[in-house]
């Protein structure tokens, strides 16, 4: 792993933080009852794994764009998935802002505004050859998308 700034990871952050910070003000309709009950080991690991993701993925130049090989086709992939994130969150900031809404699926991938941005994260640690990112990512994926799996659940 090569020590320093890299671009391509503050790309992937301001994708994954701008429609977050549009969220704060656009929350489902009871939400915070929601947050009271969720599992506090998952919210551990959700919140160990937010640092972790962000520091390695910001300051580490491994992500950053290298010529094309074999590899780039790992970054496309990560990319579309961020895209896909996007277009959720598109789709979420139009809709009644429901509880169903936020924790719907997109083209088949269930709770998808957890899921697809530590799919984009996951597929970015293996383009960057990082296994300190991508075990970062697996720990925020276990917290996160088990958080919102049990939100999902709750909400039905």
């Amino acid at each position: 792993m090569s020590l320093g700034f890299s671009y391509m990871g503050l790309i992937y952050m301001l994708m994954l933080l701008l429609p977050n910070f549009l969220w704060a003000k656009n929350k489902p309709k009871d939400y915070e009852n929601y947050v009271q009950n969720e599992n506090g080991v998952l919210r551990v690991l959700e919140r160990v794994g937010e640092i972790a993701v962000s520091y390695f993925v910001l300051f580490f130049t491994d992500f950053n764009l290298k010529p094309w090989s074999g590899w780039s086709w790992w970054l496309v992939l990560s990319f579309l998935f961020m895209v896909l994130y996007e277009i959720y969150w598109v789709r979420y900031f139009r809709s009644e802002k429901t509880m169903a809404d936020f924790y719907s699926s997109l083209f088949g991938v269930p709770v998808a505004g957890a899921t697809l941005p530590v799919a984009g994260f996951f597929f970015l640690a293996i383009y960057g050859k990082s296994i300190f990112l991508l075990l970062s990512v697996l720990v925020l994926g276990i917290g996160h998308i088990g958080i919102h799996l049990g939100h999902r659940k709750e909400s039905k």
